[in-house]
């Protein structure tokens, strides 16, 4: 699967040529699944406010447009659903990712609690009940536009920081009701969005969690607390896999990045859960993804940057482990002789 990740590039939420462009590379480049980029159910949530979003029809028609071609080229359409909260309202990352004032079209931010990412991001406005009512309807509305759209797999987005992340941990989450406190009160957010989403997302497509398995930080989430949610997960059968990523919701974090560095988080979830999951993390080599699902260690694997790198990638690999059963797209035939 071709990971979400955020072109930065759209205005008022809506892809445009560059978005087609790119999804559907990835998609004659042989990959299984392409999943869209993280896509926001309020313009709000947005990270930048050149990310896309998915709360009015436009947007759906468009991104219909990109699922159906992405579907022709033998690629299962994939779309992940975010909100940033807290981190919400910044520029591009190659324009620092600096929080941007009102003048700049800035907004006001939102979070489980009135406490800010870093000394240099503003403080949220800590969500009322009657805020997180109205955050899982816009969830199922941009759910059921997904479906509409065509895409056949949905992606909640639980990690890196993002809202559900930021209600899940301790670190971020000081609320002292129903979605604080404990962890069953931590999880209560995501798991009746889950509930609202799944009354538009049919029950034969699947529906993934992105996690954050761990903050990498003392007193912070960590596995033993994702695993935990996801035995719950498993338990209430209404979610196909869980993708494991880390980190992402406190800049003091220090993650000890080498290759396949998360990999072990998702063999962990996976043997101690029994529950599916996908594999993230610098997995460069054809050989290091068939380890992965020759092991066991992962149902999935998930590429970012590679797929930035080279398109075609996943036709590379196929040739490098001699697979038969992925054929290249016809007009490029010629070429594959290498």
């Amino acid at each position: 699967m071709m990971s979400p990740m955020c072109q930065y590039s759209a205005t008022d939420g809506l892809t445009d040529d560059w978005h087609f462009t790119h999804l559907a590379a990835r998609a004659t480049g042989g990959a299984g699944i392409v999943c869209v980029e993280a896509t926001h159910v309020e313009p709000r949530g947005r990270i930048t406010k050149y990310c896309l979003g998915l709360w009015n029809d436009e947007q759906r028609d468009r991104l219909g447009h990109i699922a159906h071609f992405m579907e022709t080229q033998g690629a299962v359409p994939a779309i992940q659903l975010g909100h940033a909260g807290r981190k919400a309202s910044v520029s591009r990352p190659w324009e620092g990712t600096l929080p941007l004032s009102v003048d700049e079209g800035g907004w006001e931010l939102i979070g489980p609690s009135a406490i800010s990412y870093s000394d240099n991001t503003p403080v949220p406005k800590a969500m009322d009940r009657d805020s997180i009512g109205d955050m899982i309807s816009a969830f199922r509305s941009s759910a059921r536009r997904a479906r509409e759209a065509g895409f056949k797999i949905l992606e909640l987005h639980g990690g890196h920081g993002y809202l559900f992340h930021q209600f899940l941990s301790p670190l971020s989450n000081r609320r002292e009701d129903e979605y604080g406190g404990s962890l069953e009160n931590r999880m209560r957010f995501l798991l009746e969005t889950i509930d609202a989403v799944r009354k538009e997302w049919p029950s034969d497509l699947p529906l993934f969690v992105r996690l954050s398995v761990t903050d990498w930080l003392p007193g912070g989430w960590d596995v033993d607390d994702a695993i935990l949610l996801c035995r719950q997960l498993k338990l209430r059968g209404d979610v196909d896999l869980i993708d494991c990523s880390t980190g992402g919701n406190d800049p003091a974090q220090r993650i000890p990045v080498h290759p396949g560095y998360q990999v072990p988080f998702a063999e962990r979830i996976r043997r101690e859960v029994d529950i599916p999951t996908g594999a993230v993390g610098l997995i460069s080599t054809p050989e290091s993804a068939e380890e992965i699902i020759a092991n066991g260690r992962a149902d999935l694997v998930i590429m970012g940057r590679m797929m930035l790198f080279d398109p075609y990638w996943p036709l590379h690999a196929a040739n490098a482990l001699k697979a038969k059963t992925r054929p290249w797209p016809v007009q490029y035939e010629r070429s594959n002789i290498f």
